[in-house]
């Protein structure tokens, strides 16, 4: 069982990436191997719409670090995206990872490398985790495309880097989720 975790914040070692940490760390508990990739650190063009993948069984005519992630997607069974909230939408970072998988839509994916299981986990400023329902909802609907998404996890209220350490009750309901994507 391999679960892969990405990180679509700027923020290195912030709060998202810790969150996204605490649910790799519930599916190693479980007997899982890990991985994390922080999609900030790696270069990833916007999609080009070239709509190459449509008639190339997936692939993505775009050679960035975007292929390495593909590789990672086919190969595990869960992932992980974590990202936090700007302007009421996932960061940049995590935009342009989620455009690019449009490379796996209506390209017979499943078919090819299986249903997986995915988990959503979301930080914000806001203190009120119900503030963007409607988009996370939208979001999760989205990623229903690629298999089965459990309902996303919002920490509120964590402006300062490292904040969410003070969380245990979101900290460990992360730890739960990524335990839940061992199956």
């Amino acid at each position: 069982m391999k679960v892969v975790g990405f990180v679509g914040s700027p923020r290195e070692g912030g709060n998202t990436e810790i969150l996204v940490d605490e649910m790799l760390k519930g599916a190693s508990d479980n007997g899982a191997e890990t991985k994390l990739f922080n999609l900030n650190s790696l270069k990833i063009t916007p999609c080009q719409a070239c709509e190459r993948c449509k008639v190339n069984g997936g692939e993505c005519a775009t050679k960035d670090d975007m292929q390495t992630l593909y590789k990672e997607i086919r190969e595990s069974d869960a992932f992980v995206l974590g990202a936090p909230i700007y302007m009421w939408q996932m960061s940049a970072q995590a935009k342009l990872f989620t455009d690019r998988l449009y490379a796996f839509f209506m390209t017979g994916f499943e078919e090819k490398y299986g249903k997986k299981e995915i988990a959503l986990a979301f930080t914000q400023g806001n203190p009120d985790a119900n503030a963007f329902n409607d988009y996370l909802n939208s979001v999760k609907d989205m990623y229903g495309l690629f298999g089965n998404v459990r309902d996303p996890l919002v920490a509120g209220g964590t402006h300062e880097p490292g904040e969410i350490r003070g969380n245990e009750d979101v900290l460990k309901r992360a730890r739960e989720i990524g335990k839940d994507l061992v199956i």
